[in-house]
């Protein structure tokens, strides 16, 4: 169905023999070999195809969409009596968040299928946090899309579940920066942060957006990201820096 709307690498024998592998290690099957030979081509391996093939990036902007409902789903499923909206967002933004779909792409050895340019492949790009938790979003909207929601809600749930189980026990320590700064400032003046993004550079594959957060009159940042989502976590995170709220790291951005 989507075959005429997508642009996706060549499919060599090589190619369709790796992605038969990857589709047996975690136990699925695909109509359409193609829509998943996208989700695993970054921006860098696109731009060196000079226009024949698109990257992941639709796919990822899908899957994150399709993520959020599955979680949300799940969690009001399962823990409805347990916890209140606001716990609900912050296990949710955690168990979406980069740290933790990065961790689960490494443990599915996602590096091995992604498709990337030679100069992003010299910079170790296959196992950056970023792209690996962007390929597994995209992943999810190509079950999606090939085989419809009741197939990517079984594929999401193959992980989702032991990621939040991780949050409520406390065995993993991923910072949601937004959401501890929104907590604070709603105590502390009843309102929300303000965030605006004023800007955007860099080449295609390597986008970089800056955005300021605003406290009460008061501007932090800007904060880099490679997309709103990232720069937003990142101007928090320097906002409560300089309230005291967390420790300097020296590091301005978290970027990967």
């Amino acid at each position: 169905m989507y075959s005429s709307l997508i642009k996706a690498p060549v499919l060599t024998e090589d190619r369709e023999r790796e992605l038969i592998s990857f589709l047996k290690e975690n136990s699925l099957s695909f109509n359409d070999l193609k829509l998943l030979n996208l989700a695993f081509t970054h921006t860098s391996y696109a731009n060196e195809c000079r226009g024949s093939s698109d990257s992941y990036e639709r796919l990822e902007f899908l899957g994150d969409s399709i993520l959020d409902m599955i979680t949300a789903e799940y969690l009001f499923e399962n823990y409805y009596n347990e916890y209140h909206e606001g716990d609900f967002t912050k296990i949710k933004a955690v168990v979406v968040s980069e740290d933790s779909l990065s961790e689960v792409a490494r443990n599915r050895h996602f590096e091995k299928y992604i498709l990337i340019g030679k100069g992003e492949a010299l910079q170790g790009g296959a196992m950056k946090k970023a792209i690996q938790a962007d390929v597994m979003e995209a992943v999810i909207a190509a079950v999606y899309l090939d085989q419809g929601l009741e197939k990517a809600r079984e594929y999401v749930l193959s992980f989702i579940p032991f990621q939040i189980e991780k949050v409520i026990r406390n065995r993993v320590s991923y910072k949601d920066y937004k959401t501890k700064l929104q907590e604070y400032w709603q105590k502390k003046r009843g309102k929300v942060p303000e965030y605006t993004t004023i800007g955007h550079d860099g080449p295609d594959h390597e986008q970089v957006f800056h955005v300021t957060v605003t406290l009460g009159g008061k501007v932090y940042g800007p904060a880099d990201g490679k997309n709103k989502k990232h720069a937003e976590q990142n101007a928090a995170k320097l906002a409560l820096i300089h309230l005291g709220l967390e420790p300097n790291d020296g590091k301005k951005n978290d970027r990967e």
